[in-house]
């Protein structure tokens, strides 16, 4: 081929053999090249205007399927049979089908956008008034003066700012009006990454609307005076090459959705771009075509990258960016298909990859790096190729960069032992493993990395052998290291063991090291390898857990001794359940439930003993806590309020001194207690309260009410309390409960709650004391596992 410069080395021998020819042949060669060329072009021209002929037949007999409502077929035979009767050609025919049908829809776009445009300023009137101001200033200050003047202003907008994008993404202020000369020479350059509505149209590449600048949170020309208004960025370019941004600025707060706005906007952004593309000098871009001498520098300086490069070109479609072209791939690019080079330069990167526009959003970083000029980088990044219709993945290392209009992309694929070499170091590392290899024939030595920092030794240092690991190992070891030794060196089987590493700097470690021989075809030793690894950490582990576990189990068998003291000494004073105690005028009964669990055996008490004054004194009382402090702090309380109620004084002052036996005379105890004596000969009931919950009386009649909360604080936690006392008037048949909160404590509801719960229970239920006791603890809907103590006492007998 002419001009083909890859010529074998037979072709370019016989070409310089080649003898000059006498001038009129050569006249006569071009006549008859001439000739051949004329003759091929009218062929391709002749086979372009049948083509077009079959198009416009086939387009109006599309347009008579769509007015006939017929098939295809029905519409190639009124298509023939309307163009004899008008005594045209087919062809002549269709065109003049064809036009009349554009012509309709010509009509029709023509009057809905008049009747659109109809009652309001038109929209068209004042954006071709902007362009001929544009065109008129030619330089991007008079740009921004123009448009605010002929199309902003008649939208209540009173400023607009005009941005150059340099490729680092910071932003230039070239034109603005509406705003003061201070105000614009504070903004006439903004740094890269600092946040702003320009910036954000940038990288968005669309539209930005805030409603009002302050709501948006982000700094900008203006925003000291117009914050509290509106505020739009609007991207523009050519070629989907974003160059600048406009900002527009509105002094009252803007609608939440731009609406028909949108698009008057957007063609006012795109009158800036022409003088944007030359502001101040700046020199416009190589056209995307690559015309120019620079992209041939360009493709040389791809073709000397030691990365696999691809150079990419614009695809421009009807002013609007599609797609990049594939201009050059260097020798280093590999296609992750397979395919060669020269199946991939000269197409769309759709085309090649289409999938790249899909999963990895490749398509879309191009677009990015070629709008915003900010370069892309990314490590292992999934890229699918389509082979034979399969898809096929690969993890690239992606660099992406703009040159001049054009697209730098560099896709480093990981190869697959570069890969398990990273991972092997890095789980060496984190394992604290270091390998090794010595040839016991050549005496060489191969440590990693990590060996040497195992045994606190510079890279530089000199391996060890083994022959030396005792020498460097603690004296108690020498025997384990022998045994490994022989093992791998004489029987020459694989071996492990463990031993104390003495390091040069004074550090002990805990190693282990596992080896294996490496023979020859005849069976002999010609090398050893293998691999140590740090097990101090997993070493002190262990011995910590050894002493954990030896401690835990002393304590758990103390705590198993504890509670089983606890519940001798409780069952022993207070036995689980009791049978009716018949007392002068009353019937006592008594139910007691321990804990579930044994490690919350708690300290509820009661008692019920005829005093020498012939009363009856009754007590119930709930010590703080639990284990075997608890059931001490209840003995020591019991039996002290027995010793106090032989004085025959009444509850209230019990109480008192009491209290301070729990403040003076034991060891930080704190308890709930009500206590009461019953006169048999009046039926008179005096009470007193310690925190505690009152009783609850069950009358004859089958009601039920809960007794008045009297004052009187929990025992042992102040030193002086005063305790209110109250008498009570029973009759035969009523019925006195006195209770712990164990019987009615629920983590999910309030106490008062709960207790008027056990007043209907207790309401509701006809049987004698001890089936309403048993009642009581059956339908207990307590959830908290504490101890429960229920004392029931029933008037019978006369005065």
């Amino acid at each position: 081929m002419i001009g083909d410069e890859s010529l074998t080395a037979d072709e370019q021998t016989v070409d310089e053999q080649i003898v000059p020819v006498p001038a009129s042949q050569v006249s006569a060669n071009l006549a008859r090249l001439a000739d051949t060329v004329a003759r091929l072009r009218g062929e391709v021209d002749h086979a372009q205007a049948v083509a077009d002929g079959r198009a416009l037949i086939e387009l109006a007999k599309g347009v008579l399927m769509e007015r006939l409502h017929c098939t295809p077929a029905d519409a190639a035979r009124q298509l023939e049979t309307l163009a004899e009767r008008a005594g045209l050609t087919a062809l002549e025919f269709a065109a003049d089908v064809v036009g009349e049908a554009a012509e309709d829809r010509i009509t029709e776009v023509a009057q809905e956008f008049l009747a659109r445009a109809e009652g309001e300023e038109s929209v068209a009137v004042r954006l071709r008034t902007a362009e001929s101001g544009v065109l008129a200033a030619g330089d991007t200050q008079r740009v921004a003066e123009s448009i605010l003047e002929h199309a902003l202003r008649p939208l209540g907008a009173t400023a607009v700012a005009v941005w150059l994008a340099g490729p680092d993404g910071s932003l230039t202020l070239a034109g603005s009006a509406g705003f003061s000369a201070e105000e614009a020479a504070r903004w006439r350059y903004v740094p890269p990454g600092v946040a702003t509505p320009a910036r954000s149209a940038l990288l968005e590449r669309d539209l930005v609307w805030h409603p009002t600048l302050a709501g948006a949170g982000l700094p900008s020309i203006g925003q000291h005076t117009l914050a509290g208004g509106g505020r739009v960025a609007v991207p523009t370019g050519t070629g989907g090459r974003i160059i600048g941004v406009v900002e527009m600025c509105w002094p009252d707060p803007l609608p939440a959705e731009p609406g028909r706005l949108r698009r008057q906007l957007e063609a006012l952004a795109e009158l800036c771009a022409h003088t944007l593309d030359t502001w101040d000098g700046v020199v416009a871009p190589v056209a995307a075509d690559g015309s120019g001498d620079f992209l041939g520098e360009l493709v040389d300086f791809v073709d000397g990258l030691h990365d696999p490069a691809v150079l990419l070109s614009p695809c421009v479609d009807g002013g609007r960016l599609s797609d990049f072209r594939i201009h050059h791939a260097n020798v280093r690019f590999a296609d992750p298909g397979g395919r060669p080079r020269s199946r991939l330069v000269g197409t769309r990167l759709l085309e090649t990859y289409p999938l790249a526009a899909e999963e990895s959003g490749l398509l879309d970083k191009i677009q990015r790096v070629y709008a915003t000029g900010e370069p892309f980088r990314a490590d292992s990044m999934a890229v699918t190729t389509l082979v034979d219709q399969v898809p096929l993945t690969v993890l690239t290392d992606i660099s992406v960069t703009r040159f001049a209009g054009n697209v730098l992309l560099i896709l480093r694929i990981q190869d697959d032992a570069a890969k398990l070499a990273v991972l092997l170091q890095h789980a060496q590392r984190l394992g604290r493993i270091g390998g090794f290899e010595e040839n016991v024939v050549t005496a060489a030595i191969t440590w990693n990395t990590e060996l040497f920092a195992l045994y606190g030794l510079p890279a530089t240092a000199t391996p060890l052998s083994l022959n030396e690991l005792a020498a460097h190992a603690h004296p108690d070891d020498a025997q384990a290291i022998g045994r490994f030794l022989r093992a791998v060196l004489h029987n020459r089987r694989p071996s492990s063991t463990a031993f104390r590493l003495q390091r040069s700097d004074g550090v002990a470690r805990h190693i282990r090291v596992v080896a294996e021989p490496v023979v020859d075809g005849r069976g002999e030793l010609v090398a050893v390898r293998g691999a140590y690894q740090d097990v101090s950490a997993q070493h002190w582990t262990e011995v910590a857990l050894a002493a954990t576990r030896d401690r835990l189990a002393e304590t758990e068998q103390q705590a198993i001794e504890r509670n089983r003291l606890t519940l001798q000494l409780q069952h022993a004073i207070m036995p689980p359940a009791t049978g009716p105690i018949d007392m002068p005028g009353l019937r006592a009964a008594v139910r007691y439930r321990p804990a579930e669990k044994e490690h919350l055996v708690g300290g509820d008490w009661y008692d019920a003993v005829a005093l020498p004054t012939g009363e009856v004194l009754l007590c119930v009382g709930d010590v703080a806590g639990h284990g075997i402090d608890a059931a001490t702090g209840m003995v020591s309380l019991r039996n002290a309020l027995r010793g106090l109620a032989a004085t025959g004084a009444g509850p209230a002052q019990l109480l008192t001194w009491l209290n301070l036996v729990a403040y003076h005379l034991t060891d930080h105890v704190t308890a709930t207690a009500v206590a009461a004596v019953y006169d048999p000969a009046t039926r008179k009931l005096r009470w007193a309260r310690a925190g505690h919950l009152p009783p609850i009386v069950r009358h004859r009649d089958g009601g039920a009410t809960t007794l008045p909360l009297l004052r009187g604080s929990l025992l042992g936690a102040v030193r002086d309390v005063t305790y209110q006392e109250e008498e009570l008037q029973l009759g035969e048949g009523d019925i006195l409960l006195i209770y712990t909160d164990g019987l009615i404590e629920r983590r999910d509801r309030p106490v008062q709650e709960t207790v008027s719960r056990l007043v209907s229970l207790v309401k509701g239920h006809d049987g004698g004391l001890e089936n309403q006791l048993d009642t009581l603890l059956t339908y207990s809907t307590a959830d908290t596992d504490d101890d429960t103590c229920v004392v029931g006492i029933e008037v019978t007998g006369g005065k």
